[in-house]
C-alpha cells in the first residue's frame, strides 16, 4: 500500500519518461528531415561558392589589382618626377641666393676698402691742414714776438 502511494505520489520517473518519449516523437514528426534539408542546401551553397563564385572573384580581384598596381606605379613615377623638379628648383633658388650673398659680400668688402681709402685721404688731408695751421701759428708767434719786443 505505502509503496503504491509512494510510487503514485513521489515517483515521477514513469511520467517523465512518457513525456520525454512524447516530446521526441513530436519533435521528429514535426521537424522531420528539415535539418537534413537545410544542411544539404548549405552544402550545395558552399560547393557553388567554392566552384563558381570564388574563382570569378579571384579573377576579378587579380584584374583589378594588376590595373591598380599599374596606376600606382604611374602615380609613383609622376610623383618622383615632381620631386626631382622641385629639388632642382630649390637647388637653383639656393644657388641664386648664394650668388646674391657672395655678390653682396664682395660689394660690402669693396665698400669697406673704399671707406678705408677715403678715411686715409681725409686723415692725410687733416694732417696736412694741421701742419699748415701749426706753421701759420708759429709764423704768427714769430711776428708777434717781433712786436712784443717794443
Amino acid at each position: 500500500d505505502v509503496g503504491e502511494v509512494y510510487s503514485r505520489l513521489l515517483d515521477h520517473r514513469p511520467v517523465i519518461q512518457g513525456e520525454i518519449r512524447y516530446f521526441v516523437k513530436e519533435f521528429e514528426e514535426k521537424r522531420g528531415l528539415r535539418e537534413l534539408r537545410v544542411l544539404e542546401n548549405l552544402k550545395n551553397t558552399i560547393f557553388e561558392t567554392n566552384e563558381r563564385v570564388l574563382p570569378k572573384c579571384e579573377q576579378a580581384m587579380q584584374d583589378n589589382l594588376s590595373e591598380t598596381f599599374k596606376r600606382l606605379q604611374a602615380a609613383n613615377a609622376m610623383i618622383h618626377r615632381l620631386q626631382e623638379r622641385e629639388y632642382e628648383a630649390r637647388k637653383l633658388q639656393a644657388d641664386k641666393v648664394m650668388a646674391r650673398e657672395e655678390k653682396c659680400i664682395a660689394h660690402w668688402e669693396e665698400f669697406m676698402k673704399e671707406q678705408q681709402n677715403k678715411r686715409a685721404e681725409v686723415d692725410e688731408e687733416h694732417r696736412k691742414a694741421m701742419e699748415r695751421l701749426k706753421e701759420q701759428y708759429s709764423d704768427m708767434e714769430k711776428e708777434l714776438a717781433k712786436y712784443v719786443s717794443f
